[in-house]
């Protein structure tokens, strides 16, 4: 069975908790072993966003939880997000863009853009998790299950260390495919992260993915 969201119904509203989400971080390689590092960290003070023009992801879960850590100010901050599990993924044309305010000197904002995977050759990622807190995509789901007890999600489950309720609400699918993909989130993590055709650069000002 196979189940399609679009755009422009109300199906947009649901698709925000619905459908994975692409992320990538600046660390490249992360290179954890499977299952052997806990997904517990404390989040920066700083979400960023994100687009692709697709991601095809394998064995997709997900579930609510919570991201927390300090502000910009250091203070104390909890988020909900959305995590969504792959044990394999996809992406490609990604890019990454993350606006730091208010830096001294007079420069003001700094955007930190990051892009991969513009060529023939796509991202991929291994054991890939992905904190989300808004997602909007075209996405299709091969034999999704929708109301799943999180504690009972396998290959992959709960991720190590996430404050997640496993009796609390989740869904599974064969495959995801997602695109015109736009995202904004706090955290990923990957077993492997590979990003072809790397290139990073700062901006002065704000220049977002989208």
């Amino acid at each position: 069975m196979s189940s399609q969201v679009r755009g422009g119904t109300r199906w947009k509203r649901f698709a925000v908790v619905m459908v994975p989400s692409v992320i990538a971080t600046a660390a490249v390689g992360v290179g954890l072993a499977q299952g052997a590092l806990a997904a517990s960290f404390s989040v920066s003070g700083q979400e960023f966003k994100v687009s692709a023009d697709e991601l095809v992801g394998q064995d997709f879960v997900q579930y609510g939880s919570v991201a927390s850590g300090k502000d910009l100010k250091g203070k104390d901050q909890a988020a909900p997000v959305a995590v969504s599990g792959f044990s394999e993924a996809t992406i490609s044309n990604m890019c990454q863009s993350v606006v730091t305010p208010d830096l001294p000197f007079g420069l003001g904002s700094v955007t930190l853009e990051l892009k991969a995977g513009t060529g023939k050759d796509k991202v991929y990622a291994k054991d890939l998790y992905l904190d989300v807190s808004k997602l909007g995509a075209d996405a299709e789901f091969k034999n999704i299950d929708i109301g799943v007890a999180a504690g009972s999600l396998k290959n992959p489950g709960i991720q190590p260390g996430t404050q997640a309720n496993p009796y609390g609400f989740s869904q599974r699918a064969e495959e995801a495919k997602l695109s015109h993909v736009q995202q904004q989130a706090w955290a990923t993590t990957a077993g492997t992260f590979k990003l072809p055709d790397l290139k990073l650069s700062l901006h002065k000002g704000v220049k977002e993915c989208y």
